[in-house]
């Protein structure tokens, strides 16, 4: 536990840089030129993506290492993508998806677990999908939603559960906050994925 910890954190740290040069050239909003958007500093993104790391090395289970460590990657870019200009990019989340299911089918070879990994993607693929047509959620967040239902899936439906609630419960109290310390007005914007990946990340430690 305490060397995948400390082999997590590393990890993170040393490629930190390369998170922050995708946060840059993909924070930018909609229909911009990649790397024209606000500039982000390489301190919070080492700190996000050392402690990702870390949680993420002291729970994983051997067959998943890899397949956590690219999600975890790819999450910190899009947590902070997400949090400057309210959008989870085409060009972060397909490929991030495409990776995640090779990796599980290279990691994992009991068909059982396959399956429940590919209904719990379809399952909260189409959450959210309905979610998107009667509530103000991103498709970003639709495309999202496949590439962590397949991976809590892998732990069992109650982590798909799990991970799903929390993501609400946490953006729930994050946008009561604000409205708390008045930083947005009633039905302001409020970006939805850091907490979709925040709560998809505890419900692993859970099930860890």
């Amino acid at each position: 536990m305490v060397i995948g910890l400390l082999a997590g954190a590393a990890t993170g740290l040393a490629a930190a840089p390369l998170l922050r040069a995708a946060v840059v050239r993909y924070a930018v909003p909609y229909g911009e030129p990649p790397g024209t958007g606000p500039g982000q500093g390489l301190g919070p993104v080492a700190l996000v993506a050392a402690g990702t790391g870390a949680a993420l090395g002291s729970a994983a289970h051997w067959p998943l290492v890899t397949v956590l460590g690219w999600v975890g990657l790819f999450g910190v870019v899009l947590a902070f993508v997400d949090a400057a200009v309210f959008r989870l990019p085409d060009a972060l989340t397909l490929p991030l998806g495409l990776g995640t299911a090779a990796l599980l089918l290279l990691a994992e070879h009991r068909g059982e677990v396959l399956l429940r990994c590919l209904y719990a993607a379809l399952v909260l693929g189409a959450v959210y999908g309905g979610l998107a047509l009667v509530a103000p959620m991103g498709l970003g967040d639709v495309k999202l939603a496949p590439t962590l239902g397949a991976v809590l899936g892998w732990y069992g439906w109650a982590a798909v559960l799990s991970g799903f609630f929390l993501g609400f419960l946490l953006a729930g109290l994050w946008g009561g906050f604000q409205l708390l310390t008045r930083r947005t007005a009633r039905g302001g914007e409020l970006p939805f994925g850091p907490w979709m990946l925040l709560g998809a990340l505890l419900a692993v430690l859970a099930a860890g």
